[in-house]
C-alpha cells in the first residue's frame, strides 16, 4: 500500500453490501467491484481501514440531493425507526463485518495494538461503528451483545431523533442548534459507553446533545466526520465552540469529505476543489491543534470531490497537503497517528 496509510473515521461499506448495491464476494468488495470502498482500490490508495459503520436506513425517504444542489435547503427528515426493525438491520450488518473477517478480508479491531497489527500485515482494520443507536434498547441487552461482538464505536444518533437524543437536519445554512438535547436514556446511553470504553461520536448530534456528551462523558470528545461551520455553514458542521471542546478533552476530529459539508455554498457538487478540504484542514489545526486532526472521509455514503472519487484517490489528497507545505510528520498524524492517539486512550488496551 501507498504511505502513509489511511485510517479512516467513517464509511458505510456495511450499508452499500445489506441494501445489494455491492456484492459481497470477489466481483464485489473483495475484489474491485465496490463502489468508493474495496480491496483493490484500499491497496491502491493506501486505505489501511477505519470505522465501518452499521447504519439503519430509513424506508419510507431518501435523501434528495437535487434540493441540496439549491442556494438553500432543509430536507424533511423520516421519522424513528422501531426497535424490532432496527434490530435486524444492525444484526445483518455487524454478521456482515464478522463474516468478511472470517473470510479474510478484513479484521475487527478493538484496540489500537490490533490495529497497528492489522496495518503491519496489510490487512484491512475495521473498528464496528453504530451510527444512530435505533437497534440499542434501553436495558442495553444489544449494546452488551454488540460490545461482544467488536463494537467499539457509537453515535447517539443520525440525524433522526431516537429514544437517545436528536440529530441535526440536512439544512443550508443552519446552526446545530435545531432542538432539545439528550433524553433521559440519552445520558444512560452516555454513561454506558463510558463504562465499556466505548467510543461517543459527536457527529450528526445536534448542538444541545454535543453539550451534553460534553457534561456527562469522561472520554474525550470525538466528531468522526464533521467540518468546520466557520468555512460551511452547514448545520453539520462545528462551531468554533464545540471546535474548542474538543480541543480542551483532548479529543479528535475527522474531516468530512461530502462536498456539501466542505463548500462555502452548502452544494452537493462533486466539481469541488481538493482546495476546500486543505481549507477545512487547515481551520481543524488552527482551532484544534494538529494532534486532533484526522479524516473521517464517508465513503460509500456521500458525495465526495470528483478528483479524489473514491479510496483509490487518496494519494491525491495527500500530494495536495504536501504541495500546501504540510511536512511528512504531520501528514502521518492526519493520515492515522492521530486516530490512533485518540482511540487509544479512549478504548486503552484492555477494552
Amino acid at each position: 500500500m501507498k504511505a502513509p496509510l489511511v485510517f479512516d473515521g467513517h464509511n458505510d461499506l456495511l450499508l452499500r453490501i445489506h441494501s445489494g448495491n455491492v456484492p459481497f464476494g470477489r466481483d464485489g468488495f473483495q475484489g474491485g467491484g465496490g463502489h468508493q470502498v474495496d480491496l483493490e482500490k484500499a491497496r491502491e490508495g493506501g486505505f489501511a481501514g477505519g470505522f465501518f459503520a452499521i447504519f439503519v436506513p430509513s424506508e419510507d425517504a431518501s435523501m434528495d440531493l437535487e434540493e441540496m444542489n439549491k442556494p438553500t435547503y432543509d430536507l424533511p427528515l423520516p421519522g424513528p425507526v422501531d426497535w424490532p426493525a432496527a434490530s435486524r438491520v444492525a444484526l445483518s450488518q455487524a454478521a456482515i463485518l464478522i463474516r468478511l473477517e472470517r473470510e479474510g478480508a478484513l479484521r475487527i479491531c478493538r484496540n489500537t495494538s490490533q490495529i497497528q497489527d492489522a496495518m503491519a500485515a496489510g490487512s484491512l482494520a475495521a473498528v464496528m461503528h453504530m451510527e444512530g443507536a435505533e437497534a440499542i434498547d434501553p436495558d442495553f441487552h444489544m449494546l452488551e451483545f454488540l460490545y461482544a461482538a467488536g463494537l467499539r464505536s457509537l453515535g447517539p444518533v443520525w440525524s433522526r431523533p431516537t429514544i437517545y437524543g436528536h440529530g441535526v437536519p440536512f439544512r443550508f445554512p443552519s446552526t446545530g442548534d435545531t432542538g432539545a438535547g439528550l433524553t433521559t436514556d440519552g445520558v444512560r446511553l452516555i454513561k454506558k459507553c463510558n463504562d465499556l470504553k466505548i467510543l461517543i461520536d459527536l457527529s450528526h448530534l445536534n448542538e444541545a446533545g454535543f453539550w451534553d456528551v460534553a457534561k456527562h462523558s469522561d472520554a474525550p470528545l470525538v466528531a468522526t466526520h464533521s467540518n468546520a461551520y466557520a468555512l460551511c455553514a452547514h448545520s453539520r458542521n462545528l462551531t468554533d465552540r464545540q471546535l474548542h471542546a474538543i480541543r480542551d478533552s483532548d479529543g479528535m476530529v475527522g474531516l468530512n469529505f461530502a462536498v456539501a459539508f466542505l463548500r462555502e455554498d452548502g452544494r452537493m457538487d462533486a466539481a469541488t476543489s481538493l482546495d476546500r478540504m486543505i481549507a477545512h484542514l487547515d481551520y481543524l489545526i488552527q482551532e484544534i491543534g494538529e494532534d486532533r486532526v484526522g479524516l473521517g472521509s464517508d465513503f460509500d455514503g456521500a458525495i465526495v470531490p470528483a478528483e479524489v472519487r473514491n479510496v483509490s484517490g487518496l494519494p491525491k489528497l495527500r500530494t495536495a497537503m504536501e504541495k500546501h507545505g504540510y511536512d511528512a510528520a504531520l501528514i502521518e498524524k492526519i493520515c492515522h497517528k492521530n486516530w490512533l492517539r485518540v482511540l487509544d486512550k479512549t478504548w486503552g488496551q484492555g477494552c
